[in-house]
């Protein structure tokens, strides 16, 4: 059997790539499956019927997901995004915390462990995650500013043996130099006014697009505003205007973060590595809202 790229299967039915990712997704391919991030589609796959989601009217994700936090509704996608998004996105930093350990303390706030120790600070920024993105919910629809990205900073780091040092500003902008990489960021005197900078030309832009949201999110790591934390309060950032702008979100899994890291690094000089890390992510997330059933527009 001979397998067709997207971009081929695209060419063949004459539709846009994106229309293709979104039928494997879905699963509307029958055989199509992933290599890394790349889909696999067969030759001889038929392009899929047009389905026809409008008819009745439906509710935008960011409308599910605030009833279902209000409700506290267990098994649907508010609690599949908290869990999957607070995993990942501490994973990327380091925590050893596993996927079963993170939904038991979402759902029981108890933790097991059978062996070995816990790092402390891992359930309390797992914690503190979960509000972050009740955090982000509830202020979905508001323009963002300094003042919320703090925000999320205080509600992550709250409590950690970071916040008990005198140095480390929870809550504020750095006050100590540091890198991320090995590659040198924004010095501390010079966080407030880019900081300010970079908002003032992203809100300038009435409508957002998904290259916007990227573009600000390899910007804000550039800048790397606090001491620590800045991946993950990042992350939220384009979780949250996904939601604002109607563009389906996405979670950064463990095997994409060195495509993710990469796409960060090249951004300027080729920005295809970052929009395709994260659209096959945001791929996967669609996945979840086709079980759900769960409309969405793209």
């Amino acid at each position: 059997m001979r397998y067709l790229s997207v971009a081929e299967t695209a060419s063949r039915w004459n539709v846009s790539e994106r229309s293709v990712r979104n039928y494997c997704a879905s699963g509307r391919i029958p055989g199509a499956f992933l290599t890394g991030k790349t889909w696999n589609i067969p030759e001889d796959a038929e392009k899929p019927p047009r389905s026809n989601k409008k008819g009745t009217a439906t509710k935008s994700l960011l409308d599910i997901l605030v009833k279902e936090k209000k409700a506290r509704y267990s098994g649907g996608i508010y609690h599949k995004t908290q869990i999957d998004l607070t995993y990942n996105s501490n994973h990327i930093e380091g925590s050893r915390l596993t996927h079963d350990q993170t939904r038991h303390i979402f759902e029981t706030n108890t933790i097991g462990i059978e062996q070995g120790t816990v790092n402390v600070d891992d359930i309390i920024e797992t914690a503190n995650h979960f509000r972050c993105i009740d955090y982000i919910i509830d202020n979905a629809r508001s323009a963002l500013s300094e003042k919320m990205i703090k925000e999320l900073h205080l509600l992550l780091k709250s409590g950690t043996s970071d916040s008990k040092m005198d140095w480390f500003a929870v809550g504020n902008y750095k006050r100590m130099p540091n890198e991320v990489g090995g590659l040198p960021t924004a010095m501390p005197e010079d966080v407030p006014a880019k900081m300010k900078a970079l908002l003032k030309e992203y809100n300038a832009k009435t409508e957002k697009t998904f290259d916007d949201i990227l573009e600000f999110h390899v910007q804000f790591e550039k800048i790397h505003p606090f001491q620590d934390g800045n991946g993950r309060v990042g992350r939220l950032i384009m979780f949250k205007e996904c939601l604002k702008y109607k563009i389906v979100p996405f979670i950064i899994e463990d095997d994409l973060k060195w495509y993710y890291y990469r796409g960060l690094n090249e951004w300027n000089h080729e920005r295809g590595y970052l929009r395709d890390t994260c659209l096959t992510a945001q791929d996967r997330y669609k996945a979840y809202l086709d079980y759900f059933r769960i409309s969405y527009e793209g």
